[in-house]
């Protein structure tokens, strides 16, 4: 294919379209959905991202504060208003697929150029072999407390339903997820009031030196649950791009901001009171103590939930990886979106995350905390630079068209994202604080780890001046032509674009 062609509108049916109807297997990846393909329920937003959210590897997020010596209220509180904070940015990422119809990251395209766009590109990648990793190996220590099987085989099992889950795709994981919420909330709803009945949560907050890690440790485990919930906004939009492009933007935002945030805060508060609680806390074995005590079995049962939801994220993960490692590549060598690419592109990604399971050291849990931090310092200068393009500069309004096309209004490389990007990862460094190196203010200040506000800020405020020479009217004619390609009939009349369909 001419590599200087962008993808074409894709019509139904041609191999690159949306699920053909009565088909099982989702045929669309990096490409558009017009609007005749959209379909879904803008409530599903909410199970979706509680479901997403609430897995074992959430809970160890919670773990963080009690091992660093902060005692259950303050743990609990760095927790909420971390994960809170955290999915802000994730929720109104939601926002941008029923607006733009493609998935999250191939967005990038506008702010940092289609070539441009590689280097967030390579760090999400990082994001979703990290996390299925992570997820892979407590999965199978669940489902090991009942079943026989090594490592390996268990390792080779789960990523290989993971694989059909994500290759089926779009709709059979919203399914997936939503009814796995009912299920979730029964069993952890009971579990949870054991836990609180148990384990003396009063007692252990005592026993946790009434927040005596101070305010470094209460910022660390801030950071940690805002970065775990900023990662998820590397791939919101690929699970709100079917929406209607007139489906309210507060509701989009909304229902994504509640299910992400309330399993959040639940399992991670949880996780907390297991580690101030317990003498040598772990997921697993935590959950089967509580749960075995309420009800023989109970604990078990409740940790091969866990493991089953483990799963189902893990599809979410690789379907996320495959589109973003498949957008990577169209940028230098055109990808044919085509059911064949798609379980490729997941095999491919599964693959490495097995290999890495494999030559996992046993310390998960600390390698996780820096994984965690690692991946909040990446994600946050590209959040930043994408958020305020989509609501501050373009207004939501971009030629898709260009999207794909090197010749295009957006080009291969937008300097303008680049600089604010690399610069404000750079305003970053010196307020790095991990167990490998500290930074030089992050030192001064006793082993604070604010990074996180200054790479919002440095990045955000960089990028919105460096674009303030766009000549928006201009783009406006491509936006225009943009949507008759894509549309024809149902494209949006020339005076679409003058006002913003983004108020919030």
């Amino acid at each position: 294919m001419d590599q200087h062609r962008p993808h074409p509108p894709s019509p139904a049916g041609d191999g690159s379209a949306a699920t053909a109807s009565g088909g099982l297997i989702e045929t669309r990846s990096i490409d558009y959905v017009p609007a005749r393909e959209r379909h879904g329920k803008v409530w599903h937003q909410g199970p979706f991202w509680f479901t997403g959210n609430f897995v074992l590897t959430t809970m160890v997020t919670g773990f963080i504060g009690p091992s660093l010596g902060l005692g259950l209220g303050w743990s609990v509180l760095a927790v909420v208003l971390g994960a809170c904070f955290g999915t802000f940015f994730m929720a109104f990422h939601a926002n941008q697929g029923p607006r733009m119809g493609l998935p999250q990251m191939i967005q990038s395209r506008a702010q940092f150029g289609i070539r441009g766009a590689i280097v967030p590109f390579a760090a999400v990648v990082f994001v979703y072999i990290g996390f299925n990793v992570f997820n892979v190996v407590l999965a199978t220590q669940g489902l090991q407390t009942i079943l026989p099987g090594g490592t390996t085989l268990w390792y080779a099992l789960l990523i290989g339903l993971a694989i059909v889950l994500a290759v089926v795709g779009h709709d059979l994981l919203h399914a997936v997820q939503r009814w796995l919420t009912y299920l979730l909330i029964v069993v952890f709803g009971v579990l949870t009031v054991g836990a609180v009945v148990q384990l003396h949560p009063h007692a252990a907050a005592a026993s946790g030196s009434g927040g005596g890690g101070g305010f470094t440790a209460f910022l660390v485990v801030f950071s940690a649950a805002a970065g775990y919930q900023i990662s998820y906004a590397v791939y919101v939009s690929d699970y709100s791009r079917y929406l209607s492009k007139d489906v309210p933007s507060k509701k989009v935002i909304w229902w994504t901001y509640l299910g992400a945030a309330g399993s959040a805060v639940w399992l991670m508060s949880l996780g907390s009171l297991l580690a101030s609680s317990l003498p040598n806390p772990d997921a697993i074995s935590g959950l089967r103590q509580v749960g075995n005590a309420i009800l023989p079995g109970f604990g078990t049962f409740a940790v091969v939930v866990s493991s089953l939801a483990l799963i189902s994220i893990m599809a979410v993960n690789a379907y996320g990886a495959m589109l973003t490692s498949t957008s990577a590549v169209d940028a230098f060598r055109k990808v044919r979106p085509t059911v064949k690419s798609r379980v490729a592109g997941i095999v491919v990604i599964e693959l490495v995350v097995f290999v890495v399971a494999l030559v996992l050291p046993a310390d998960y849990l600390a390698n996780f905390n820096n994984f965690v931090l690692l991946m909040l310092y990446f994600l946050i200068p590209w959040t930043a630079v994408n958020l305020v393009d989509f609501y501050f500069v373009r207004r939501g309004h971009y030629a898709i068209t260009a999207i794909f096309d090197p010749r295009g209004i957006y080009g291969r490389w937008s300097w303008q994202g680049l600089t604010a990007y690399t610069v404000g990862f750079a305003a970053m460094v010196p307020f790095f604080a991990t167990s490998f190196w500290t930074g030089p203010v992050a030192k001064a200040l006793g082993g604070a780890d604010v990074s996180f506000a200054v790479g919002l800020l440095v990045a955000g405020i960089l990028y919105y001046g460096l674009t303030r020479s766009l000549d928006l009217n201009a783009e406006a004619d491509a936006i225009a032509a943009s949507d008759r390609a894509l549309e024809g009939e149902d494209a949006e009349g020339p005076d679409a674009h003058k006002g913003s369909p983004l108020a919030v």
